[in-house]
């Protein structure tokens, strides 16, 4: 990224466009100080978590080359997971942790990039920097150098935390996964030029995400040894190529270095041709505003709308809709996935072992089903967090300050945001069950029933996101923190046989495991009833304080 910044500022005035760059990139590090080591943490302690447990599940190598062969003729999971490329320890981890480690990477990086990007440009906040000596492009720079150094750090870990496997895998495994990361850093970095709204440039550079994901599935699914065309269309088909403890090739680094820095200059060239706070594809609520009101697009957006729980559904039914889908789709797959995954895991106790600890159940496909629910729940924490932390994105943007000077309470006003965080969390769970049900062909009934137990586990951290945003809203990004940890702590925690007390730590570790045939309703009340409990006090603490932009 350093050199095409060197070649825009040289055509375009010299360092005058990049001046301040090194005080912003300060900046953007110190204001993301909690959220990138956080991101880090739970990417990497996935992947260096692998070796130990695949040691215990795969420790001989018969064992590993049956697994090879099984996967080889597996065609729903190499959909999932990628191929096995190698029978290795080394080769286990990059197939196990790799391909999710690098969605992670991407989804951080987009994050980051857009946060010190359009979403200072949609608060303000830029236009108030750019009056002092910053370069044009200087802010583009440091949001691109901050999300550089994140994917850094991350492929620095990895290495040096897999070299005991092979120091050469695991510099691969580590630069692909960077690699990566800096491809959609360097795409969402167009995409906020592009977009006149921080909420649409995550979400298209999100379903850019999907999209590569999907083409790697497809392709992954014909071969197994990532060499179709749909895999190579992919980013996420890069890195199986890259081969970490398969016979590495080291060129095919060149395809991320390559598509991070065209992609780099297209940025760069567009942020040159537009003015601060445009954009070349403008939103339709600024659009209809300007056109029917002549003044900010929040006021007629208000009478349109007719009350503040409409504008919160404006503001958040594409978010509801990506989820949804994904939810289903998500679902689907992994419902379809059901049979496969237990022959593969029949014939190796502790695998079963584990499932049976993730699933709480006896029965291989029961425990498959209540162990792909809970992963399902554990994803929608982050849908709820983010959907509740949109509150204080308006705030902090100023845009809540118009809708509450109308006949609009606060409680009011954040009532109409979290009837859609708390509701739908309840609808993409919902769909997650139908889309296991009908990828399965089971019973409708006990895999929903499944899926909706979960929902006091998301509610508990998403009622921790609001007593965070009400009484502490600078502070309201530890509950990204919360989300995470629960995340690792389900993902992780069985698979390296930790004690039930940290188990216990996450709201998650208190749920029935469904499907099956025992319900406890004491658990799912007790967890509704501290919800409740958190939600309260966090809208007592929103109506008390003073509201801040």
């Amino acid at each position: 990224m350093t050199a095409v910044a060197s070649a825009f500022a040289v055509r375009d005035g010299g360092s005058r466009q990049l001046a301040g760059t090194g005080t912003l990139l300060r900046f953007a590090l110190r204001r993301d100080r909690v959220m990138i080591p956080l991101w880090i943490a739970v990417d990497a302690l996935m992947v260096l978590s692998m070796p130990n447990t695949l040691e215990g599940l795969y420790g001989t190598a018969a064992e590993r080359t049956g697994l090879v062969a099984q996967m080889s003729a597996n065609s729903s999971l190499r959909a999932m997971v990628g191929p096995l490329l190698g029978d290795s320890i080394g080769a286990l981890t990059a197939w196990r942790a790799g391909l999710y480690a690098a969605l992670l990477a991407a989804v951080m990086s987009l994050l980051v990039v857009v946060r010190h990007t359009r979403d200072e440009e949609e608060s303000g906040r830029q236009e108030l920097i750019s009056s002092a000596m910053v370069g044009r492009r200087a802010p583009l720079t440091a949001a691109l150098l901050a999300a550089a150094a994140a994917n850094a750090l991350l492929a620095l870990v990895i290495t040096v935390g897999l070299a005991g496997q092979g120091v050469v895998g695991a510099l691969a495994l580590g630069l692909g996964i960077g690699g990566v990361g800096m491809v959609f850093a360097t795409m969402a970095a167009i995409v906020a030029q592009l977009t006149e709204s921080a909420r649409l440039a995550r979400g298209l550079t999100g379903a850019v995400l999907g999209a590569a994901f999907v083409l790697r599935a497809a392709g992954d699914t014909g071969t197994n040894d990532g060499s179709s065309v749909p895999t190579w269309l992919s980013p996420l088909g890069w890195l199986e190529n890259t081969r970490p403890y398969a016979g590495e090739r080291w060129w095919v680094l060149l395809l991320f270095a390559a598509a991070a820095l065209l992609q780099g200059a297209v940025a760069y060239a567009l942020a040159g041709r537009r003015d601060l706070g445009m954009s070349f594809l403008p939103t339709l609520p600024q659009a209809l505003g300007s056109a029917r009101a002549g003044g900010t697009p929040i006021g007629p957006t208000i009478g349109r709308l007719g009350s503040a729980a409409a504008l919160a559904w404006r503001l958040q039914r594409g978010g509801v809709l990506g989820w949804s889908v994904g939810f289903f789709v998500a679902g689907a797959v992994y419902g379809g996935m059901v049979d496969g995954a237990t022959d593969l895991v029949a014939d190796n106790d502790k695998a079963r072992e584990i499932f049976t600890r993730m699933g709480g159940q006896s029965g291989l496909t029961d425990a498959f089903l209540a162990a792909t629910v809970g992963m399902m729940g554990l994803v929608a924490a982050l849908y709820i967090v983010s959907s509740v932390l949109r509150l204080h994105g308006e705030e902090s943007s100023g845009r809540a300050e118009p809708v509450l000077a109308n006949a609009v309470g606060r409680l009011r006003w954040a009532a109409g945001h979290l009837v859609i965080a708390f509701g739908g969390s309840a609808l993409i769970m919902v769909l997650a069950g139908l889309g296991f049900a009908a990828g399965h062909g089971r019973a409708t009934g006990p895999i929903l029933g499944a899926c909706l137990a979960q929902l006091p586990a998301v509610w508990v951290i998403g009622g921790l996101a609001v007593l965070l945003y009400g009484v502490l809203p600078r502070g309201a990004v530890v509950a990204w923190g919360v989300a995470g940890a629960a995340l690792l702590i389900g993902w992780v925690g069985p698979a390296l046989d930790v004690p039930q007390v940290v188990l216990d730590l996450s709201p998650y570790g208190h749920l029935p495991k469904l499907p099956g045939p025992h319900m406890a309703w004491t658990p799912v009340l007790t967890l509704t009833g501290i919800a409740a409990v958190l939600v309260a006090g966090g809208l007592l603490g929103l109506r008390r304080r003073d509201m801040t932009a």
